[in-house]
Parts: structure tokens; sequence; C-alpha cells
């Protein structure tokens, strides 16, 4: 809050002094984009969807970049059963898990990408629009729309631009996103 009231106090004053005829410098730019390093030693197979859906938070948004297995902000794991969810600790940092049995039904690109997305400050969105990312499983095993709305992509961009605060437990756990797999009947 304290950076975006300085920007926008410089950009008062740059104004101010251009309209009497005084050229100000150009403010120092907003701060780096903040790297959240991912790994996918416990992705398996899926550790190139992982790749994918970085690709996709990174040019849907401003402020960060997602970058592979430099550290471990974000674990993402392959499991078998019990649902794909995220676990966020803090902004930027926790664990996907995204399970097979899901995975054969829905996108899992979007799944990956839906789940990195509460990583990256993110809640659910259950009203089952396929254009929103968040609206996770709800779209229907027929939505494979891996890419945030720009509403979801300005709104991680200003996460971590800390022009919004998220709210920002101990720990979230985001899970029944992704509606039970289906069982045949009869």
């Amino acid at each position: 809050m304290t950076s975006r009231l300085n920007r926008l106090a410089v950009a008062f004053l740059a104004t101010a002094l251009a309209t009497v005829g005084v050229t100000a410098a150009n403010p120092a730019p907003a701060s780096a984009a903040m790297t959240i390093c991912y790994n996918t030693s416990q992705a398996g197979s899926y550790a190139s969807v992982a790749n994918q859906a970085a690709t996709i938070w990174n040019n849907a948004t401003v402020n960060l970049t997602l970058s592979a297995n430099c550290g471990s902000n974000l674990r993402i794991y392959r499991i078998t059963g019990g649902g794909s969810y995220a676990v966020r600790t803090s902004l930027g940092n926790g664990r996907v898990y995204i399970d097979t049995q899901q995975a054969a039904q829905y996108s899992v690109l979007r799944i990956m990408t839906h789940e990195i997305g509460h990583i990256l400050g993110l809640p659910d969105n259950y009203n089952g629009n396929c254009s929103l990312l968040m609206s996770g499983g709800s779209a229907g095993t027929s939505c494979t729309n891996p890419y945030p709305s720009s509403a979801e992509a300005n709104r991680v961009s200003n996460l971590f631009a800390g022009t919004f605060s998220a709210t920002d437990r101990s720990a979230d756990i985001f899970r029944d996103s992704w509606p039970s797999v289906l069982t045949p009947v009869g």
C-alpha cells in the first residue's frame, strides 16, 4: 500500500510540475517481479503439464514469474485418489496435488492451472462458467479452458505488486473444486 501511495504521490507531483512548465525525471519502476520456484520432482508424468501451466500464468500476469526446479516455494505432487487440491501456506508458497483419477476425466492442464491459481492467491468460484479458471470442475468435464480470465490474472498481478493484500491465513486448503470421480451405474 505504501509503495502504491508513493507512486501516486510522485505521479501527482510530476503532473503538477509539468503544469507549471517544470519537467521531472520518471520515477523508478515498480519493484521487480517475484520469482516463484516450483518443484516437479514428485509430479511424475504431470511435470510437463506443470511447465505448461507455469507458462500460462507467466504470460497472463505481471509482477511474478514461475520458474521450474530452482527451489521449492511450490511443490507439485501426483496422487491417486482423494481429489486434486492445493494447500497454500502463504502467498506464492504451498503444495498442489493432482489426482490421476480426476485427471482422467477433466482437463489435467485446467486442473493444474486452477490449483496453481490457489497458490497465487485466488479462491474457488463455483459458478460453472468455463471462461473462469477458478470455477474448477463446476464447469463440467467438457470444459478444457486452462486460461485465467483477465480479472483473475489482474487479481494475481495486483496481489504480487502489493496493490491488494491476500487474506493470508497460516494455511489455506482448497479442496472439492473438482467433483468426485464418476462411478459407472449398474
